[in-house]
């Protein structure tokens, strides 16, 4: 299926396994690549050497394109952006953070940028600073998303109106019929993390995957934004949350309530009460944990059926 986004990166399918920290490793990135789409390494939760060893491995375990995530706000920029331009890192996707601090440098080196942003500013903004692609996340998305709210059936036309290079929509997509319903309003592809969560291959614990795959209707919901808004399950740690916001307290309190390494602790180590358990509120509709691979062939097989009975316009 050719269009600009597999062009751009030179994939079959136009799906981008998001880079989420504590599930996206090696294994994951590579079996998504080599079924077709484009497996990201999340560098958020990785020191510079844990990063470059999941680089070597993925080298290793896939012949396909792959790329890596790299949240802007890492202490450890500088060794980052060394390591994949030294390993030779084709794709690199930036979030959380200023575009124009690191694209020309990745661009110059040959590398194709894109980044992931939650609204139509901050897509100019990319856009503006040089970026091959854009990233729109809707409010739906799991793990740390924008403040505005924005839903991504709102927000993928709002912003393909106003830019010109290519658009990956994210953000409640875990289905071919999502998949396509994002095209329709003008993404020229998706990314997807929530479904990849609960595949073989992600690194996150099984019982973090066991609470996805149970998860129902209203069981997620966006908050700490005084901080940086994150959309969580809710358990143990998010009720404490909710105790501490109907209690006034303030940003300073609610830091040290979150204290360290919480998301480690819930979707690494398995902490189901006290860690914090990073989910989309698509996990309503993911039923089972399967091989990556699976994921992406159930996903355009759902995608080419919906395709098929569309009426035509």
């Amino acid at each position: 299926m050719q269009n600009r986004i597999s062009s751009l990166f030179k994939i079959k399918y136009p799906i981008v396994q998001a880079g989420m920290v504590w599930a996206s490793g090696w294994r994951l990135a590579s079996a998504v690549s080599n079924a077709g789409g484009l497996g990201i390494i999340g560098a958020g939760s990785m020191y510079p050497e844990v990063l470059k060893e999941h680089i070597q491995k993925c080298q290793k375990a896939t012949k396909k394109p792959f790329g890596v995530n790299i949240p802007l706000l890492y202490p450890e920029m500088d060794k980052l952006m060394e390591i994949v331009v030294s390993m030779g890192v084709k794709i690199v996707f930036t979030s959380a953070g200023n575009p124009a601090l690191w694209t020309a440098y990745l661009k110059e080196n040959g590398i194709t940028v894109v980044h992931v942003v939650s609204s139509l500013k901050f897509a100019l903004k990319a856009e503006a600073a040089g970026v091959d692609a854009i990233v729109v996340e809707g409010f739906e998305a799991g793990g740390h998303n924008g403040r505005e709210e924005t839903t991504t059936l709102v927000l993928v036309p709002t912003v393909k109106e106003k830019i010109q290079i290519p658009l990956i929509a994210a953000g409640g997509i875990a289905t071919g019929k999502a998949m396509l319903a994002t095209m329709i309003l003008g993404a020229d592809g998706v990314q997807i993390g929530s479904r990849f969560v609960a595949s073989h291959e992600a690194s996150s614990h099984i019982n973090f995957k066991n609470q996805v795959v149970t998860a129902g209707e209203g069981d997620t919901e966006l908050t700490l934004k005084e901080l940086t808004p994150v959309r969580l399950l809710k358990n143990k740690f998010y009720e404490q949350v909710r105790t501490a916001y109907a209690e006034g307290f303030t940003k300073e309190d609610l830091k040290k309530l979150l204290g360290r390494a919480r998301a480690k602790k819930g979707m690494f180590e398995g902490d189901m009460d006290e860690g914090e358990l990073e989910i989309g509120q698509v996990a309503a509709l993911i039923h089972d944990i399967k091989p990556a691979s699976e994921i992406v062939s159930d996903l355009m097989e759902e995608f080419y059926k919906a395709s098929d009975k569309l009426p035509a316009i």
